[in-house]
């Protein structure tokens, strides 16, 4: 009897440790999930701000009595943010699909073709990524200027239609499908094209869905070198669009209408990884995994 009182004391003793540490554990994430979110919480406040009522607030609140929508008009109106939007989705759009071209095609290659060199090409190839992207930004911008294709949409797609990074980890992908398939597939006469497109695709989707997704991150999010290649308002990206907006929009003191142009620019993003957050990490996840 002794000990079966002994043993429930030490189960409630567990009991408790557990649920302690799993209280400990979400007000820690709670605390995480403030610090993370108030950033765009504020953003997001400052947004619905008058520009008197902003500027008349000696110490910044955290609230408003008096929220307007006036400053998303004025982020239409006051700049060409539509045509950065568009622009936007024209070198996203097509960046992205020029790109998956080149990496799919690449990886397989690495992946499942046999050709004299292939592990040090695909070495010296790997060893790109330790080359810092100040340089290769150097190069290519000599060599669009020389091109002639500076303010032109080529001189933007280019330099981005291909990513090491993306064909390693799609490659990672391509070598965790069974030998066994490719084997079975070539003796019923099966094109290595066919293969691909049939087999190595939708087995390895989620992962390119990954791709395609942070591509897509990636050129919303570009900044450094369509701010080099153009000077030309008419190919302005979203992200250059804010100095525009800064400089010669609403000017450096109307912030709230700053942040509600950001809130718009910042919009589909959000609303993208919302949707393919477990996309996202299911592809990155599985792309880490071999075997």
């Amino acid at each position: 009897m002794g000990r079966h009182e002994d043993f429930e004391a030490i189960e409630r003793a567990a009991r408790t440790r557990a649920r302690i540490a799993k209280t400990v554990t979400y007000v820690l994430l709670a605390l995480w999930a403030l610090v993370v979110l108030f950033p765009f919480y504020w953003m997001i406040l400052t947004s619905v701000k008058s520009y008197s009522a902003y500027n008349s607030e000696y110490v910044p609140k955290l609230y408003t009595l008096s929220p307007t929508l006036q400053n998303y008009l004025d982020a239409f109106t006051g700049v060409s943010l539509g045509r950065y939007f568009l622009n936007t989705i024209i070198f996203t759009v097509i960046t992205t699909a020029l790109m998956l071209a080149v990496i799919v095609f690449a990886a397989y290659a690495f992946a499942r073709l046999n050709f004299a060199g292939k592990n040090l090409l695909f070495t010296l190839f790997l060893s790109l990524m330790m080359i810092p992207n100040e340089l290769v930004i150097i190069t290519n911008y000599v060599t669009i200027t020389d091109l002639g294709l500076r303010n032109t949409f080529a001189g933007l797609i280019l330099p981005s239609v291909t990513s090491v990074f993306y064909i390693y980890l799609l490659k990672e992908n391509f070598e965790m499908v069974p030998e066994e398939l490719y084997k079975a597939a070539k003796v019923d006469g099966t094109s290595d094209l066919k293969y691909l497109f049939k087999v190595m695709l939708p087995i390895c989707q989620p992962t390119v869905v990954t791709i395609v997704i942070l591509k897509v991150i990636e050129c919303w999010n570009s900044y450094v070198w369509p701010r080099l290649i153009t000077d030309d308002e008419a190919y302005f990206l979203v992200s250059n669009g804010i100095q525009e907006i800064r400089e010669n929009g609403f000017g450096r003191e109307n912030i709230p209408a700053m942040m509600a142009a950001v809130v718009v620019i910042s919009l589909p993003l959000i609303v993208l990884f919302l949707i393919f957050h477990k996309k996202i990490m299911a592809g990155v996840s599985r792309g880490g995994t071999k075997g």
